[in-house]
This record gives C-alpha cells, sequence and structure tokens, in this order.
C-alpha cells in the first residue's frame, strides 16, 4: 500500500530508511557547519563581506536550495502562491538586503522540522512483500494418469489438480474426491481448521492439513480469493482523499496578500508621499521577512511530531501527521474479532460431564485422545490437563477425518470428536448449546460428557468500546470470518452496535464500504485488524489500525496506525492525544498569526527594524516548539 504523505508545501516523503535519514542528517549538519562559520566570520571579521556572503550562501544552498527548486516548479505548474515561494522570496529578498543569516536561519528551522516529520514514519506503506507469501507457487495440474506442476496461471476453468497435506490451495475450486482438514487462517483469520469434503468448495490461499484432496477449478488464478486480496491491497489505497492541511489552505490567501501588501509599501509611499525609494524598498523587504511563517512552518509539523512523539511512548505507532489529525473526526470503528477483540488462543471454557464422569476424569479422557495432536484444539485440552500422559499406554489411534479422534486407554476405548461422531458411532449423548467449539467424550460406547473450547476476550475490549464511546464515537462494529453464533455471542458481551459474520476478506471490504457511505462526511471509519487477510480492509479504512505485537506483517505494512501491545484500548488513548495535539497546534497557530500581525504594522510604520523582526520571528518560533512538546505530556 502506498500513501503518499503531500505536504502543504508540496514534497513528498519517500520514506526509504536509513539512507533517507543518513541524507537528510548530512544535510543538516554541513548546513549548521556553514551557518556557524557565516555567525563566527560575521562576528570576527564584519568587513569581509565576500566570505560571509559564501559561507551563508553555501549554507542556505544546503539548506533550502530544494524549497527554490519546488517554489520554481510550482510556478511552472501555474501553483504561484505557495509557502515554498514565500520563503524563497522572502529569503533571497533577506540577502538582497544583506541579513544573510536570517535568510539561512530560516530554512534551517524548516529543514529540522521536516526531518523530525519524516523521522516518525520509519518504513514506506509501498512494500506488501509479506502478502505475497500467501501467493501459491504451483498448482499440481493433473494429465492423464499423472500430475504435473505448473504456474496457477496456468491453469484453465475446468482442469482437475491434486492437493496435498501441507501444500498451499493454488486456486478457487470444488473437492471431487477426498476428505481434509484446512487451514483458513490466512483468508478468514480464524485459527481453526475447517473440515472439506466432497462437494465442498475450498478458496486459494488456505493450506491442506491432513488428507489429499481432488479439486476441480471454478476460478483463474486472476479472479482467485487470493489474487482478489493482493489487489485489493495495490488499489485500495487510490481510494483515500488526503487530509487537506491547513497551511496550504491558509498560504492560498497569506502569501498573495503579504507579497501585494511588501509590494505596494515598497512602491506607494515614494510614489505619493515622496522619500527616499531605498527607504521604502528596504522597509518593504523587512515587511516580506516579517511575514515569512517561519513559526507556522516549524509549529504545525512539530506539533503532531510531538503527538507522533507521545503516542510512541504509549505503544502506538503513528505513520503520518495527517492519520494522527484524523483521530479527532473518528465517527465509526470496526473491529475484526480473532486476535483484536479476542486473544486468538483457544482455551477450554466449559467442562460438562454427564452420569458418574466427573470433570477431572472427563477432562483426562479428553487429554488422551488428543495428546498426538497439535491442533489448536487439542492444544488447549492439553494445556488445561497439565498432567502426563504415557503414549504408550495408548493403543489403536485412529483419526477419523472430519469427525474426531478414536483410541484406546487402559483397555477403555474413548471417541472424542464433534457431534457428528456421536451419530456415526450411534451414542446416545446429551447437545451443548454453549458458544464456542464443542468436545464430545464417549467411553465404552457410553456420552462421558462434552467440553467446551472457546476464544477467551482480551481483558480490555471491554473498556476499549466503552472508552470510545465515551470519546463520542458514534458507531462500533464488528466484522468476522467467524460463525454468526460466536460473533453474536461476542458482540453482545461487548456491547458493541452492530456484527457482520462469516465474512471473506472481500466481504468486509464490501462492509466497509457500506458503513463508510452512512457515515457524516466528516466523519471517518477507522478498521482495527490483526491478520493478513485483514490488509486489504486496513487500506481501504480512512484510517487502518493494525494490531502489532502479534499482527501479521502484511496487516502492519498495510496499516496506518499499529498497537504495538495488541491492546484495543490503545485506540482510546490515541483518540486523547489527536485531540490535544489539535489544541496546540491551533494555539500555536493564533499565537503566531497574532504576533505576526503586531509586528508587520510595526514594520510597515518603520518601527520594527530587521534585527526586531528576526527576534520576535525567532521568539515566536521557539514557543511555538515549547508548546508543541507539551504534548509529550499527554496522560491517560
Amino acid at each position: 500500500m502506498a500513501h503518499n504523505h503531500n505536504h502543504s508545501h508540496e514534497h513528498t516523503h519517500e520514506h526509504q530508511g536509513g539512507d533517507l535519514n543518513k541524507t537528510k542528517i548530512i544535510q543538516l549538519i554541513f548546513g549548521i557547519l556553514l551557518f556557524g562559520a557565516g555567525l563566527v566570520l560575521k562576528k570576527a571579521f564584519p568587513n569581509a563581506a565576500a566570505y560571509q556572503l559564501a559561507a551563508f550562501g553555501l549554507s542556505y544552498l544546503i539548506l533550502g536550495g530544494e524549497v527554490v527548486i519546488q517554489a520554481l516548479k510550482n510556478i511552472s505548474r501555474g501553483q504561484i502562491f505557495d509557502e515554498n515561494f514565500l520563503m524563497s522570496v522572502a529569503t533571497i529578498g533577506a540577502f538582497a538586503i544583506g541579513d544573510f543569516p536570517e535568510g539561512v536561519a530560516v530554512m534551517l528551522f524548516y529543514q529540522v522540522g521536516e526531518y523530525f516529520q519524516d523521522a516518525a514514519v520509519r518504513k514506506s506503506k509501498k512494500s506488501i512483500t509479506s502478502l505475497m507469501d500467501i501467493r501459491p507457487d504451483y498448482a499440481n495440474l493433473k494429465r492423464g494418469g499423472s500430475t504435473e506442476k505448473v504456474d496457477p496461471d496456468k491453469v484453465n476453468i475446468g482442469d482437475i489438480i491434486i492437493i496435498r497435506p501441507g501444500e498451499k490451495v493454488p486456486l478457487d475450486g470444488s473437492v471431487i474426491e477426498g476428505e481434509s482438514m484446512m487451514d483458513t487462517s490466512a483468508l478468514t483469520g480464524e485459527s481453526v481448521p475447517r473440515s472439506v469434503k466432497a462437494g465442498e468448495t475450498v478458496l486459494a490461499g488456505c493450506i491442506n492439513q491432513s488428507g489429499v484432496l481432488t479439486v476441480e477449478v471454478s476460478r483463474e488464478f486472476g479472479q482467485s480469493t487470493v489474487a482478489k486480496i493482493i489487489d485489493l491491497v495495490e488499489n485500495a489505497s487510490s481510494k483515500k482523499a488526503p487530509s487537506e492541511n491547513f497551511i496550504t489552505t491558509f498560504s492560498r490567501y497569506y502569501t498573495p496578500a503579504v507579497v501585494g501588501l511588501a509590494l505596494l509599501l515598497a512602491v506607494v509611499p515614494p510614489l505619493f508621499l515622496g522619500g527616499s525609494w531605498a527607504e521604502w524598498i528596504n522597509r518593504g523587504l523587512i515587511f516580506l521577512v516579517i511575514s515569512c511563517p517561519c513559526a507556522l512552518v516549524i509549529s504545525i509539523p512539530l506539533g503532531f511530531f510531538g503527538g507522533i512523539g507521545a503516542a510512541s511512548k504509549r505503544g502506538i505507532l503513528i505513520k503520518g501527521s495527517n492519520y494522527l489529525e484524523a483521530l479527532n473526526n473518528l465517527d465509526t470503528v470496526v473491529f475484526d474479532k480473532t486476535g483484536t477483540l479476542t486473544k486468538g488462543v483457544f482455551a477450554v471454557r466449559n467442562l460438562l460431564p454427564a452420569g458418574e464422569t466427573t470433570k477431572a476424569q472427563l477432562l483426562e479422557y479428553a487429554a488422551k485422545a488428543e495428546s498426538f495432536s497439535n491442533h489448536p484444539i487439542a492444544r488447549s485440552i492439553m494445556k488445561e490437563y497439565d498432567g502426563e500422559i504415557s503414549r504408550e499406554a495408548l493403543q489403536d489411534y485412529k483419526e477419523i477425518s472430519g469427525h474426531g479422534i478414536r483410541v484406546t486407554a487402559d483397555g477403555s476405548v474413548i471417541l472424542a470428536g464433534n457431534d457428528k461422531l456421536m451419530k456415526r458411532e450411534n451414542i446416545a449423548f446429551q447437545p451443548n448449546n454453549e458458544i464456542g467449539t464443542k468436545v464430545y467424550l464417549a467411553v465404552n460406547g457410553i456420552f462421558a460428557g462434552s467440553i467446551v473450547i472457546a476464544d477467551e476476550i482480551k481483558s480490555d475490549s471491554r473498556a476499549a468500546i466503552s472508552r470510545l464511546k465515551a470519546a463520542g464515537v458514534r458507531k462500533t462494529v464488528m466484522l468476522t470470518g467467524d460463525n454468526v453464533q460466536i460473533a453474536e455471542s461476542v458482540a453482545k458481551e461487548l456491547d458493541l452496535d452492530e456484527v457482520h459474520a462469516q465474512l471473506l476478506p472481500d466481504q468486509k471490504v464490501e462492509q466497509v464500504e457500506t458503513l463508510n457511505a452512512g457515515k457524516p462526511a466528516k466523519g471517518k471509519l477507522a478498521f482495527v485488524g490483526d491478520g493478513i487477510n485483514d490488509a486489504p480492509v486496513l487500506a481501504r479504512a480512512d484510517i487502518g489500525i493494525a494490531m502489532g505485537g502479534l499482527g501479521s506483517d502484511a496487516a502492519i505494512e498495510a496499516a496506518d496506525v499499529v498497537l504495538m501491545t495488541d491492546e484495543p484500548s490503545k485506540l482510546a488513548d490515541a483518540i486523547t492525544i489527536a485531540r490535544k495535539t489539535k489544541r496546540i497546534v491551533w494555539q500555536n497557530i493564533a499565537f503566531a498569526l497574532g504576533v505576526k500581525g503586531i509586528i508587520l504594522l510595526f514594520g510597515a510604520f518603520g518601527v520594527a527594524t530587521m534585527w526586531e523582526a528576526v527576534f520576535a520571528d525567532v521568539g515566536v518560533s521557539l514557543i511555538a516548539i515549547l508548546n508543541a512538546m507539551r504534548v509529550l505530556q499527554t496522560k491517560n
């Protein structure tokens, strides 16, 4: 996913990691050293104007050359009055009247602000390399009595392919022979494998875990589920409208106004009031130097940088100031379920023994049956049992595909599996209606009870939803690939406003599109997810938020905000920081413009000299910087 962080000065960040930072640091160091050398020369050798000009001129070219070039490019495109133009004219004007330090200082402040902004974004979001891990490398195409490995692009609709255990499903299709357990986590985010058999559909990107499947291809690779995910991530970002920075709108009016006033101040008085042309031209240039929006250029990016820094101290990585600003207008928050609101780790929630069986005996029977399996359900039972199982005492172990397990332990035949296993073995059992995955057990043909396995809700998920609503979020929604019963149970427990279940990634995007159409014009929609399957919808949302601790690399790359601690309540913290940042930025804007207005009047009437203007400008900038840093002290 590629977001362009276009600032008001139309400088596009192309974050390329360490190389860009090193270049920027070297540029700043050389610029500062030459600036310092110029100041020393000015102090020690006041009459050596040529040497001073050389030092300040080189410093200016290093620090401000790109701004002047950008201003010229904008002029060539008909975009004359922007802050690049104003800074260029003001600083060149400062050089023209012999005030070299002011011209360089403005550009130095600008570059420092740019460096802080660049440092806040650690990685480019153009890379979706991690997502490509789900792209299948080959398909086993059946031809006659043999199979041949071919590129998935070479397989046509109606062709027969073979999918062996451990292989990725290369194309969407229908199973015509075989049974297996399918890992669908890459598409649905659910860690519990699903059983498939003849007549059922399999999707590209899933992983075959057990049996051999013979599949008839129903879609070409370009139309497959996995291809759609990759395409959505690559193209969804183009639907995002970039946040318009205040300084851009302001400069459309401010810049031509002050340039026009400076020109009038330099020309009109000598023509109609008399006086020295040199004096009024000098006064006009002073007016132009005073008007340079140095404090604004510094305080706005530094204010947002302070907010980004405050967020990072709390484990919240915000990949750009436009996303921090957008959090102020959050109207709808859409959550994935597994790994986002729930832990994504299955655990035994309830033991329901039957007859004379005790809970301890029921758990022991289940542990014996599941001791050979690495299935998430089996691992959760073994973790709950936390005892030693002698595998040597277990005999005749058999996994019944799509049903469960049969094993003999100490002369007793133990059956553990789903309700289909109980029906297949003609065992009278008590159906379990609790929410979660159920494991039914029978010993020697007699029902022993059932165990409920469920994904646990994160401890702070309830607090997260409550705090978001208190912060003014109008709607909270959950989208999940899980079944309807489990999804509705989680939504009810967390007091979510809306829930949509059994969704594939492209269906999640469709739901986000619908929700996006129903929100207020200025409202923003955020999606919070953690899996590789969430990457497309993360890219489509106004603000994509990924769980960073356990989340996939692709989700983190596609997201605009990353919650590094995997706590959904951190989103409420991010909103608090965003709102404080906005207040501070607007305080700086009002303060800078107020002081500028007063000093501009003094400059127009000849009261303010160049040195007073420089002092006032630098003072405003320093105060704005100190105020911007207050956001770092934001408390939860």
